[in-house]
Parts: structure tokens; C-alpha cells; sequence
């Protein structure tokens, strides 16, 4: 066998024989950072647990597995890398959100519901 050549399985973060560091094209430092979400055995929704590094999608799912999920919590798995998540500035919610004020036909509170109908 050649003596350059190692097999790592997936996962490892090669080791520079030397101690000077890791030898790799890409170090932990530069994997994405990515966003975990489980969905619990018993809701319907998935709920954001924490974020993860890894290196890619597949290597995000199983370590947020292992991280997230030790004690059978979990039925499934989403992780979205950071960088694709955008959310609404919070100085702008009255903006974004008045439009919807003015549509009084969206809430029907103004509706008398019979004695027959009382869990609603």
C-alpha cells in the first residue's frame, strides 16, 4: 500500500503526520453554518432545535441526529444552510403586517355562531 495514501472515513478531519494542524482543502472552520429543525413523534410541525457546522448537507443531517435526537425524540430531520434563511426586519413589521388590518372579511368576528357550535 502506498504510504501517502490514507483512508478516512466520513467525518474524519485528516491530521498532518507533523502536529503541524489539519491538512485538508477545506478546514471545520470554513464548513457552513446550518440550521436545524425536528419534527417531535408527537407534533405535526418542525421546530427549530439549534445550528450545526458541517461540511455538507448529508454530513448536517446526520450530525444534527446525533446531537439532537439521542433520546428517540425526533421522527424527522430538516437542515437548511444559513446562508439561504432570510427573515423581515423587525423595524419594519408595522409595514408589513398593516395591510392585512384593512381585510376585516380574513377575521370573522363579527359572525354569531349558534348555541349548537360552542368549541370554536
Amino acid at each position: 500500500m502506498n504510504p501517502f495514501i490514507r483512508i478516512f472515513r466520513y467525518g474524519d478531519i485528516p491530521e498532518d503526520k507533523s502536529g503541524a494542524g489539519i491538512v485538508s482543502s477545506q478546514s471545520k472552520n470554513d464548513w457552513p453554518l446550518w440550521e436545524v429543525f425536528i419534527r417531535s413523534t408527537q407534533g405535526l410541525d418542525h421546530k427549530h432545535v439549534g445550528s450545526l457546522h458541517a461540511a455538507d448537507a448529508q454530513m448536517a443531517i446526520e450530525n444534527a441526529r446525533d446531537v439532537y435526537t439521542r433520546r428517540m425524540e425526533g421522527v424527522s430531520i430538516w437542515v437548511v444552510e444559513s446562508k439561504y434563511i432570510h427573515a423581515s426586519n423587525p423595524d419594519e413589521a408595522g409595514s408589513l403586517y398593516d395591510p392585512s388590518a384593512d381585510k376585516v372579511y380574513r377575521h370573522p368576528t363579527f359572525y354569531q355562531l349558534p348555541d349548537a357550535v360552542n368549541h370554536m
